[in-house]
């Protein structure tokens, strides 16, 4: 079952990766039509900082999600067994689900940079 899911992961990642050299190569060309050498430092600026920002969002929402999925199962198996449970372990998953929240933010931030 895991080596099934990590295939099916590096296949999705190999495909994202191809996506983003094929849209670099574009703003790269795009950008080479820039005679100035501030203009193109500037492209590579704001394209470093869009890699960034869609990097933090992706890691902080797949570990957000990753998270709440094995909290939110032990919350539910806990409150299948004791009920009264169920209201601090719902804290824990808000506290998972704060992690997509911040990256969130913190892409936001580093786009008001461009």
């Amino acid at each position: 079952m895991m080596k099934v899911r990590f295939r099916w992961i590096r296949s999705i990642g190999a495909m994202l990766g191809g996506i983003f050299l094929l849209r670099v190569a574009a703003l790269a060309e795009e950008a080479a039509g820039v005679k100035a050498p501030m203009d193109m430092l500037a492209a590579y600026k704001a394209i470093g900082l869009g890699v960034a920002a869609a990097f933090a969002i992706a890691v902080s929402v797949l570990g957000a999600g990753y998270a709440v999925g094995r909290i939110g199962s032990a919350a539910l198996g806990a409150a299948a067994e004791k009920p009264e449970l169920l209201t601090r372990s719902i804290l824990f998953v808000a506290l998972a689900e704060g992690l997509a929240v911040l990256g969130f933010a913190i892409a936001m931030i580093l786009i008001q940079k461009i």
